[in-house]
């Protein structure tokens, strides 16, 4: 049983960093990547960073590059997203998601634009003041 649970979301002043944690269950990260997607109310979802099983390869927005970090502890089964500097156009629902070890020839960021098998059930960032 595939389970993803999300945690580490809440209420931020614009600036301010959170620590969003995705702790796995029922698998090994050892053969999933693992991506951050984030939903904001009248937008399509999107793809804010993913993390490859295989070489540790990552995928970053252009909108978060510099600010976001993934980062992934197999021993401990969870995958973390470091969010510094954050904008109000951060607010979003963030989902952490997995999906099985594509074949080698296709990159984390083709990866990461498909959809994942497995999600979490999301936790709320708001960057306000």
């Amino acid at each position: 049983q595939v389970q993803l649970v999300e945690s580490g979301g809440g209420l931020v002043q614009p600036g301010g960093s959170l620590r969003l944690s995705c702790a796995a269950s029922g698998f090994s990260l050892d053969y999933y990547a693992i991506g951050w997607f984030r939903q904001a109310p009248g937008k399509e979802r999107e793809g804010v960073s993913c993390i490859s099983s295989s070489d540790g390869s990552t995928y970053y927005a252009d909108s978060v590059k510099g600010r976001f970090t993934i980062s992934r502890d197999n021993a401990k089964n969870t995958v973390y997203l470091q969010m510094n500097r954050l904008k109000p156009e951060d607010t979003a629902v963030y989902y952490c998601a997995a999906d099985r070890t594509p074949p080698y020839w296709v990159t984390i960021a083709t990866h990461c634009s498909t959809d994942f098998g497995s999600w979490g059930q999301g936790t709320q960032v708001t960057v306000s003041s």
